[in-house]
């Protein structure tokens, strides 16, 4: 009876983690981080046109806290990106552009061989989103522009590393980063 016991059926393997990551990354970019991070990069906008200037800012409790959720889904979305047996997308699914972006095939081989960098650059969003969080604490629409910037910057740093490592802008990018800064 324990022979047959031992050889029936293998058994799914349990994991110890309470979390269970049903989405991928592709899908988390394109339903958390996307949508969350235009929100906050379009809060705050100049516009110049023949009928004058348009300054677009949130002004109302409404429109603060709206942006506040938005900054809130893009911290949580970088815990979100990290968590153990996500996958890049579904078997199958093909880059978009493939002639400047990696297939998620490639993209999961290179975070699986630097998961340590990957990690970086996830905390590296969200390091740059605290300051948008706190500019809607805040109230300050100057300081919610500033953080767009950093929040672009950190997710180019992601995308030349993992999405299109081998594209131009990726080449130029490192070329820049190798030259000497002028004073």
């Amino acid at each position: 009876m324990v022979a047959v016991a031992a050889c029936g059926t293998p058994k799914p393997a349990v994991s110890d983690s309470p979390l269970r990551p049903t989405s991928t990354i592709k899908d988390i970019m394109d339903s958390v981080v996307d949508p969350s991070a235009d929100a906050v990069w379009d809060a705050v906008a100049t516009t110049v046109s023949a009928a004058g200037i348009d300054e677009r800012r949130p002004r109302t409790d409404e429109e603060w806290a709206n942006v506040r959720r938005h900054a809130v889904a893009l911290l949580e979305a970088t815990n979100l990106l990290l968590m153990e047996g996500r996958h890049v997308a579904k078997p199958g699914e093909k880059a978009e552009n493939q002639d400047v972006e990696l297939n998620p095939e490639e993209i999961e081989a290179l975070i699986a061989k630097d998961r340590a960098s990957f990690v970086k650059l996830a905390h590296g969003l969200y390091d740059a989103t605290l300051p948008a969080l706190k500019a809607t604490q805040d109230r300050n629409a100057d300081a919610l522009l500033d953080a767009g910037e950093g929040i672009d910057m950190a997710c180019e740093s992601c995308h030349l590393k993992y999405w299109y490592p081998e594209s131009k802008q990726a080449e130029k990018a490192k070329e820049g980063a190798a030259s000497p800064r002028k004073p």
